[in-house]
């Protein structure tokens, strides 16, 4: 087969298949003048891999993966061993030091991680953390200030303290407890829910102001058009599907 890959007259290089011994996922096609030194072959191997010159030991091998021969001759030129397009030549790496051993170069679990408390990261200036707290907040407030103050006004006609409701999303049922603006939230108007289950976030205090009074994680404030009211009993807990 390597006589149809054979370099044609006048052909002074050759592309070989660089692999190496600790290196298991390296892989290179790299071309080489027949006329260099196997040294100044290593010289060129070693800003690839990271073996060095003197640690490394070359065999070459056909594209039938047969071995041909060991590159035991430093000053000898490349051409010496009649490589041909497409062999294989192999890197073996005999320092048991080296930076290549024990797959720190290619398996990063090895590799410590740089850890930082929460409290040291957030007091980090310029972090990505901070860059997103800041745009949201600018995004927040650009829309906060499109919202007028009798945003969904319209959808609080309807909706009554003491009426049963239920909530989207997920059907969650409850009590109206409080209709109207919240200051502690965006302009527009919001509807505070007791929910039958503790389902909610908080009794009915948001951001320091209480609206209304319910048991813990019971309470929640949303806008009017995730509120449907009407006949919505609470649920039995108990009550089972006919089957």
């Amino acid at each position: 087969m390597a006589s149809g890959l054979q370099q044609t007259e006048g052909d002074e290089s050759v592309l070989l298949r660089v692999t190496h011994s600790n290196l298991k996922t390296f892989a290179a096609d790299v071309r080489f003048s027949l006329q260099m030194s196997v040294e100044s072959v290593k010289e060129k191997l070693w800003r690839k891999c990271g073996t060095s010159v003197d640690s490394m030991s070359l065999q070459l091998y056909d594209d039938s993966n047969t071995k041909l021969s060991l590159l035991n001759d430093n000053s000898r030129p490349l051409g010496f061993y009649s490589p041909f397009d497409g062999y294989r030549l192999h890197v073996i790496d005999l320092d048991p030091s080296s930076v290549t051993s024990g797959g720190w170069l290619e398996d990063t679990s090895l590799v410590e991680k740089y850890s930082i408390s929460e409290e040291e990261y957030n007091k980090l200036d310029g972090t990505f953390r901070k860059y997103k707290e800041k745009t949201i907040s600018q995004n927040s407030s650009a829309l906060e200030s499109k919202i007028t103050d009798n945003y969904m006004e319209d959808l609080c006609a309807n909706i009554k303290l003491g009426d049963r409701c239920e909530v989207d999303p997920g059907a969650k049922r409850g009590v109206v407890k409080y209709v109207g603006r919240a200051e502690s939230l965006p302009p527009g108007f919001w509807v505070g829910i007791q929910y039958d289950e503790p389902l909610g976030k908080h009794d009915g205090i948001v951001k320091g102001i209480r609206y209304f009074n319910c048991p813990k994680l019971h309470g929640a404030v949303v806008r009017p058009d995730k509120v449907k009211v009407g006949d919505y009993p609470e649920r039995d807990p108990f009550e089972e599907d006919e089957i």
